[in-house]
Parts: C-alpha cells; sequence; structure tokens
C-alpha cells in the first residue's frame, strides 16, 4: 500500500489529552510566554466528553496555577461539609471515627465536583490565553523522527472495517512539536506505546490499577445532604477483591454513587459491575437512592499503584503526565490535583528548554520536580496502602496502613520501607477450577441495572463501519486458551458489556460488540494473556459524559 500523504504543521509543544493534567500544561505554557504555539487535541467529543472521576477535588493544584479561579468561576461549587467512612456488612454497617485517620484524609476545604465540567471551564481558560484546542481528533499514532518523539497522526477518520481507505477517507495530520506530552489518562494507548518503547517501566514496580464505574442519580430532596461525602469498604466484595465505594452529595438534589474494585482479584468469575449493583441494595444505600432516578453511567479504570509504580516520565522528546504517569493518592481517592501539578511541572521544565534553544531531549527537569516535589511527597507518605491490602487484606491494611500514614506523616519514614506490589493485575487472575462460581442477584430496574440499559445512560455512541479499535494479537486465544483457563474474563471485566462467549453452530464464538465500548481500559489491563490491545477509535467516538 502506498504511503499515506499528510499535511503537517509545527508547534512548540503538542498536547494529547484535555484531561486536568493536559490543559494544565497548556495553561502553564501560555501564562510563561504569550508567544508560545500549543495545541491540545482531545479525542472526546467535546472537552469533558470522556472525563469520568469521582471526584473530591483538592484545590491545590488549581491554587498553584490560577491562584483568582473563584473570580473566574471555576465550577467548584459544593465545598465538603462532612466526612463519614463505613465498613459494611451484608445488613449492617460499622462508622468508623474521623479521630484516629491521618490529617491527610481529612476533606475539609476540598469541594466535590464533575471534573467534566472543571476541564470545559479550565479549556475555556487556555483558549482565551491563545492556546489551540481541538476536539473529537483521536491521537493515533506517534511519529518518530531517529529517537526521539516528533509529532503525533490526529483526525484520521473514514476507515472501513478492514484497515483499509473508504470512500471518505480522511488521513488526518501530522501534529509536530518540539516536545510531546501526553496525558491521555490511565492506560493511555500512545503512552503504552512510549513505556514500552523506551523501557520506562524498567526498574519499577507494576503499575496496579482499579475500575471504577460511576453513577448519577437524583433523589429525594428530603434525603439530600449537600457536601456530604461517604466512603465505605466491606461488603459486598469481602474477600474476593479489594475495593470500596463512594456516595458524594453535589447540588441540586444530585449525588455521585461509585464503586471501585482492585483489578488484581483473583477469582476471574467475579463481576465487578454486579458487585456494583448488588452494593446498592445494601439498606443505607438503598434507603437513600429510593424514589430516585439514575441519570447517567460510566465508568474507567484508576492508576494505583502509587509512587514505587511510577515509571520514568521523559524520553526524548516527550513527556507523560498526570494518570499516564499514575498519580493517584489511593487512600484519599484523589489523583486530579497530582495531575495538574503536573502538567504545570511539565510546562515549566519545556519552557526553560525551549527559552536555552533546545528541543527533542529529555526533560529531566520535569521528573525531578515531580519526584522530588508536592506530588511525590503526596505520594511518598501513602505509598505502603495499597501493597498492604492487597497483601493483608482489609482488617490488617486498615490497622496498618494507618500507622503507617501517621508515622510517615510525624517523622517522615516508614518501619515497613516500601513495599512491593510483587503481580501485575493480568498475572494475579488465577485459573478457573481454582474458584467457585458467583450468583449475582437480577438487577431489579429499579436501583440495579442490567449492563446495556446502564451504558445507554453513558451516551456512547462509536460508528460502526470504522475498524474495530480492541484489537487481538491473537483471535484464537480467547476461545481456545482463555476459556478453558479462565472461563473468559472479559464477559465479567468490562463494564459495557463489549465481550460475549456465544454458540455459533454448536461451538463457542468470541463477539466483540466495540460499539458499547466507554473507553475504561480495563480489558487492556485485566485480560490475563494480556492479549487484548485498546486503540483509540476514531475521534468524537465513545462516550459522551455530560457531568461526570
Amino acid at each position: 500500500m502506498a504511503e499515506i500523504e499528510r499535511e503537517s504543521m509545527d508547534y512548540d509543544v503538542v498536547i494529547v489529552g484535555a484531561g486536568p493534567a493536559g490543559l494544565s500544561a497548556a495553561i502553564r505554557l501560555k501564562q510563561l510566554d504569550a508567544d508560545l504555539d500549543v495545541v491540545v487535541l482531545e479525542k472526546g467529543s467535546e472537552v469533558g466528553a470522556h472525563i469520568l472521576s469521582g471526584a473530591v477535588l483538592d484545590p491545590c493544584g488549581l491554587d498553584a496555577l490560577i491562584p483568582d479561579w473563584k473570580e473566574k468561576g471555576a465550577p467548584l461549587n459544593t465545598p465538603v461539609t462532612k466526612d463519614n467512612f463505613y465498613i459494611l456488612g451484608e445488613e449492617g454497617k460499622l462508622r468508623v471515627p474521623n479521630f484516629p485517620m491521618p490529617p491527610l484524609m481529612n476533606n475539609h476545604g476540598n469541594y466535590i465536583v464533575s471534573m467534566g465540567n472543571v476541564c470545559r471551564w479550565m479549556a475555556e481558560q487556555a483558549e482565551e490565553l491563545g492556546v489551540e484546542v481541538f476536539p473529537g481528533m483521536a491521537c493515533s499514532e506517534l511519529i518518530y523522527e531517529g529517537d526521539r518523539v516528533k509529532g503525533v497522526v490526529a483526525g484520521e477518520f473514514g476507515k472501513n472495517p478492514d484497515g483499509t481507505p473508504g470512500d471518505g477517507y480522511e488521513p488526518g495530520m501530522v501534529l509536530n512539536g518540539k516536545y510531546v506530552f501526553l496525558s491521555e489518562g490511565v492506560r493511555g494507548s500512545l503512552a503504552k506505546e512510549v513505556i514500552g518503547k523506551y523501557g520506562l517501566s524498567d526498574g519499577h514496580e507494576p503499575q496496579k490499577f482499579g475500575l471504577g464505574m460511576k453513577e448519577i442519580w437524583e433523589i429525594d430532596p428530603a434525603k439530600h445532604r449537600e457536601g456530604t461525602v461517604t466512603h465505605t469498604m466491606g461488603w459486598p466484595l469481602g474477600g474476593n477483591a479489594g475495593g470500596g465505594s463512594f456516595i458524594y452529595h453535589l447540588e441540586n438534589n444530585q449525588v455521585y454513587v461509585g464503586f471501585v474494585v482492585h483489578l488484581n482479584y483473583k477469582n476471574p468469575h467475579l463481576f465487578p459491575y454486579m458487585e456494583f449493583q448488588r452494593f446498592k441494595h445494601h439498606p443505607m444505600v438503598a434507603e437513600l437512592l429510593e424514589g430516585g432516578k439514575r441519570v447517567a453511567y460510566g465508568a474507567r479504570a484508576i492508576s494505583e499503584g502509587g509512587y514505587q509504580s511510577m515509571p520514568k516520565m521523559v524520553a526524548p522528546g516527550v513527556a507523560l503526565l498526570g494518570c499516564s504517569v499514575g498519580m493517584v493518592n489511593v487512600p484519599r481517592i484523589k489523583g486530579n490535583h497530582n495531575a495538574m501539578l503536573s502538567g504545570k511541572a511539565a510546562a515549566e521544565a519545556a519552557f526553560e528548554a525551549i527559552k536555552a534553544g533546545r528541543e527533542g531531549d529529555e526533560l529531566s527537569a520535569y521528573e525531578e520536580e515531580v519526584r522530588g516535589g508536592a506530588i511525590g511527597k503526596d505520594l511518598k507518605k501513602v505509598r505502603n496502602v495499597k501493597p498492604m491490602w492487597s497483601k493483608w487484606g482489609l482488617w490488617p491494611s486498615l490497622g496498618l496502613g494507618g500507622f503507617d500514614m501517621w508515622t510517615n506523616n510525624l517523622f517522615g519514614f516508614s518501619l515497613f520501607g516500601t513495599l512491593k506490589h510483587g503481580k501485575n493485575d493480568a498475572d494475579a487472575t488465577g485459573l478457573a477450577a481454582d474458584y467457585p462460581a458467583i450468583d449475582y442477584p437480577k438487577p431489579d430496574g429499579k436501583l440495579s441495572f442490567d449492563r446495556l440499559t446502564n451504558v445507554s445512560f453513558s451516551m456512547t455512541n462509536h460508528e460502526e463501519s470504522q475498524p474495530c479499535h480492541l484489537t487481538l494479537k491473537d483471535p484464537s486465544v480467547p476461545i481456545q486458551f482463555t476459556l478453558p483457563k479462565y472461563a473468559e474474563p472479559a464477559q465479567r471485566y468490562c463494564p459495557a458489556g463489549v465481550y460475549e462467549v456465544v454458540e455459533k453452530d454448536g461451538t463457542p464464538e468470541f463477539v466483540i460488540n466495540f460499539q458499547n465500548c466507554v473507553h475504561c481500559k480495563t480489558c487492556d489491563i485485566k485480560d490475563p494473556p494480556q492479549n487484548i490491545h485498546w486503540t483509540v477509535p476514531q475521534g468524537g467516538d465513545g462516550p459522551n459524559y455530560p457531568n461526570m
């Protein structure tokens, strides 16, 4: 096939992804030098369309970037007024008092927000400064020049299902930069390529992940407690998996109801989505939601490896920002503040490099700032909480993790040193024969819902005539290997019902319904043989989250 000819444009900095990290970088670059040419490319149909987060936001990142954000109308409207923490049993609950918790766990001064709306507002601030922001522009490949990353291909449309150019084919453009910032969020396809090509994870612990699922509910005003934040652990997961829930009361009688399952679970019969649906039938949750209605649904993977899992963040010409590195503080369930600080740090490093006449080298000053500055300090204090939970379970990790956070907070050291994570989440999956199947109750259509019904509330859409963006390294593996050994867990770990095993002429067949995909990336993470590879569909496709 003849090489595709594409037009190209040159920028000082090309930023992939209009999340909190990418937009912070764009804003900071233009604050430092209004003459810099900066472009932000976003695969969602609009900024915020693919943003899903809890979210209780620590405003420290915004304070550092735009100190007068309040005057400029940032959508931080609901300050946290009350913090609740419960351990759930099947019928009851145990309140964990706030006083023994380390100060970092306190949500005083934080805000319940829609990160989608925060990013929409940040994009407006960026555009006012002269940043070019292009939504609907999926970045499908990297451009290399020698050993450096030189740019990206964005905006390729109109391929046939077999990957050949269709009648309305548009080849997309090459956008070159002196530096390219990858802020794609968790498990981005370009960041994954860069990490592999340059060996950026060598010498670091494997990244660990969770699957976060979220619904927005409108509830009875009499039950609404604006500013209340509730977290739970325990039932229904029990010993089957780590994880927990969040319930955040924002404005307008709305509540965010979310559930996180750590993806290092062993039992391949576990069904994370159904654990979420079962959770809502707990008396505490059912009473809150009774008479209300669910108005939105979505799901997204979360990076949970923390301090010891952060790969090297720079390679020639390219830097990884935010969740492309993994900057979530797991016990605080917060990462957006660190994403913003990482964008600011990367921008400052690129500004100094460009001012000195450099381009295409490694922005080592950025990495030094992340590891040695506010982000590194935030993550280092809590680095052992996740591996403790994985190794020793809920109750021991609550006590030991709390103790470890206190010693880190008061004395700046840990008696445990830095614990290792061990296996990646795919390798943690056990054989189907070694674990019991789990019988899940049928959704009732009032509190709990089947997957496909819920996916319709994510406003997900993909043009069906394009190539499937979920590729298999070997198409025979799901039926010949993963099904007999692991009962093909893709049928269960996907929160959108993308993967099915169906009978056809008496033999099983693996079906990929890519139109349902909400871009959570769980399949890329959890598939035991690592046979599924997530790539970008054409720009604008995927979920269209309104207020996630």
